[in-house]
């Protein structure tokens, strides 16, 4: 039996190797955002459904079935839009909690984002 040292090239490991830092960083954001997505539609969709079920039907002018179908596409839309604009002060703290090593792979990254003193200076006009 032959073996062609040329297809020996052509197999994959069954492990890939060590994920580069970009992957990484894309990976952790991935997480943290379907994180935050999930905490604050969870958590704002809840309070929403509570908020609108102490408060009884109109006497004469609901809308029936209609209205409370469109009552749940509204709380859903405005529970997607108050996840977006609060997810930082929500769900951060509890990914950090409960993602320590994503966390700590996006806080690195954040910090090479951060411009310095001497990029700042250079915007200076006078």
């Amino acid at each position: 039996m032959k073996i062609d040292m040329n297809n020996l090239n052509a197999i994959k490991p069954l492990r890939a190797g060590m994920p580069t830092a970009q992957q990484q960083v894309e990976s952790a954001e991935e997480v943290r955002d379907t994180f935050r997505q999930f905490v604050g539609e969870a958590f704002f969709g809840q309070m929403l459904k509570s908020m609108r079920s102490t408060q009884g039907k109109a006497a004469y002018f609901h809308g029936g079935h209609g209205e409370e179908v469109f009552r749940g596409q509204l709380d859903q839309v405005l529970s997607e839009e108050m996840t977006e604009s609060s997810a930082d002060q929500i769900a951060d703290p509890m990914f950090r909690q409960q993602f320590p090593a994503q966390a700590a792979v996006l806080a690195k990254h954040d910090v090479g984002l951060k411009p310095s003193v001497e990029d700042l200076t250079s915007l200076r006009r006078w």
